[in-house]
């Protein structure tokens, strides 16, 4: 007579009780801090709660009120075109600065690589300062620069507030372009010799190189990239925050408001509006897992296309 083999998570959890033991801590500690407050905060963006006194349910008024509040939609709006127009010199920029050190076509790989990867190590608030100073209107470098070719001093950070942008901009892709370098290099030096040595004995120019080998075979992180800059585009605050003088309001008209300066604005630095808070950072969640889900849906598409037609 056959004895019938025990199966079912009880019994797996009793046959290997010393390995989970050695592995609850991380999903204890996961629990508490992260799950728990994940659940609690999507949780409480269906209430009233000013952080101190009794919590009101409301149920999707604060999701309605989010949508309803032309202030939301003008941060998003900059906060989309910041990041859309930055990641062109970010993703660009950081394939070209990879290829050329990956090509030993300068000395010093690692003194460069070292000074375009500062920019990610250095304080944010530093930064905003430099930036702040470079973009002034009367001592400013870049007005500076202008002066000497008879240009008149641009009002960066004022006037109708449409050129915060701008600076905005310039600092963000300065500061992930170099992250994004040394990520493309990684993988571009985990490519074989042998293919780039076989496209050069074929007579492949490095412009050819770039576009058929390693654009195509960095695919897989070129998408972590862009995911990790769109991430960063929406938790974009310290930059436009100190740029506009530590205006929560994004300076003239708005023009430097992002998604994070608006959301932290209600809650815990501007207001106490703690379930609206909750409700714009959900909302903010979305967008990002939207964003992540179509870039890799499309690459995937794109793909399927390629090996469907042979090219």
């Amino acid at each position: 007579m056959k004895t019938k083999k025990k199966t079912g998570f009880v019994y797996t959890l009793k046959q290997n009780k010393v390995a989970y033991a050695y592995i609850a801590p991380f999903y204890i500690l996961f629990a508490i801090f992260g799950l728990f407050p994940i659940v609690a905060g999507f949780a409480l963006s269906f209430f009233r709660w000013d952080g101190i006194g009794p919590m009101h349910f409301n149920g999707v008024t604060n999701y309605i009120n989010l949508f309803k509040d032309p202030l939301f939609w003008k941060a998003l709006s900059n906060t989309l075109l910041i990041g859309i127009i930055a990641h062109i010199p970010i993703l660009l920029g950081g394939l070209a600065l990879a290829y050329i050190l990956n090509s030993k076509l300068v000395k010093g790989e690692n003194i460069f690589k070292t000074i375009y990867f500062m920019p990610m190590v250095t304080s944010s608030v530093a930064i905003s300062i430099i930036f702040q100073t470079m973009f002034g209107n009367n001592y400013g470098v870049i007005n500076w620069f202008l002066s000497l070719f008879g240009g008149k001093n641009i009002n960066w950070l004022g006037g109708d507030g449409s050129l915060i942008k701008v600076a905005v901009i310039v600092m963000f892709a300065w500061k992930w372009v170099g992250w994004n370098m040394v990520i493309y290099l990684a993988g571009m030096q985990g490519i074989s010799n042998d293919i780039y040595e076989a496209a050069r004995i074929d007579g492949a120019s490095n412009t050819r190189v770039m576009f058929s080998i390693v654009i195509p075979l960095l695919k897989p992180i070129i998408i972590f990239t862009v995911v990790q800059s769109s991430i960063g585009m929406f938790n974009l605050f310290t930059e436009p925050f100190i740029l506009t003088n530590s205006s929560w309001t994004g300076g003239i008209n708005n023009g430097g408001l992002t998604l994070m300066m608006y959301l932290l604005n209600k809650a815990p630095q501007g207001g106490n509006s703690y379930g609206y808070a909750s409700a714009c950072a959900y909302v903010i969640t979305i967008m990002i897992v939207v964003i992540s889900v179509f870039v890799n849906k499309f690459s995937e598409e794109k793909e399927t296309g390629r090996r469907k037609y042979g090219k």
